[in-house]
């Protein structure tokens, strides 16, 4: 198992445009092999005293966080698949509804794994 997560300040005028976006690249990520997706709206985010959320990706106000994990077979799995989905254009979908450069990527090898299955 590898994860892929994501923190994201999207505009709050834009969920719905933001959801159609998450769910096309979904389809695709699917197709090539991820496991699980999750995206979740910001419901409770609180201000921290060094940091949090928010500062992190410079939101703005106006802006929810969007955080967001894939869950991928292995790193391997995971690096072959973006190699594919490069090379035939896949990920060429249009313009996220976010700015971009202020989204947090990570990928991370799990130390341990509790719930599901």
């Amino acid at each position: 198992m590898y994860v892929c997560g994501m923190v994201i300040p999207v505009p709050e005028d834009r969920q719905e445009d933001y959801r159609r976006w998450a769910e096309t690249g979904a389809a695709i990520f699917r197709r090539h092999g991820c496991l699980e997706i999750v995206e979740s709206w910001e419901d409770f985010v609180p201000d921290g005293k060094a940091t949090d959320f928010r500062r992190a990706v410079a939101a703005r106000p106006g802006e929810k966080i969007v955080f967001t994990w894939q869950i991928w077979p292995s790193k391997e799995a995971l690096a072959a698949a973006e190699e594919v989905m490069h090379a035939d254009g896949s990920l060429e979908g249009g313009p996220p509804p976010f700015d971009a450069s202020r989204m947090i990527l990570g990928c991370f090898s799990p130390l341990s794994v509790a719930g599901r299955g």
